[in-house]
């Protein structure tokens, strides 16, 4: 399985952007799939995540900001991020889980600054 995310860059405070990630290859019974975070000097954070029902959960700093979504026939999650705060400024990761086995994108930097 391979994880690849998309659509980060540059933001203003209170702007939005939205994420792609896109898994392929063996992608048949992926599970959950989620986004975690890297701030620098900060150790990773989970942010959000969807399961194959579509239920999600969020980190608290989030909630009401971020909408974790997921388009079963292509694989992919996005996260639609409102309202960017520069504490939001991070390397965005997806993983993948499958299996028992966690597959993880290369990440996307956002970067939240005026």
């Amino acid at each position: 399985v391979q994880v690849v995310e998309s659509g980060g860059g540059l933001v203003q405070p209170g702007g939005s952007l939205r994420l792609s990630c896109a898994a392929s290859g063996d992608i048949f019974r992926i599970g959950i799939m989620s986004w975690y975070r890297q701030a620098p000097g900060k150790e990773r954070e989970f942010v959000a995540d969807i399961t194959t029902g579509g239920l999600t959960n969020y980190v608290a700093s989030v909630k009401g900001r971020f909408t974790i979504s997921r388009d079963y026939a292509k694989s992919t999650v996005y996260l639609q991020m409102n309202s960017l705060k520069p504490e939001d400024t991070a390397v965005y990761y997806c993983n993948a889980n499958r299996n028992g086995n966690t597959y993880w994108g290369q990440g996307t930097q956002v970067t939240v600054s005026s």
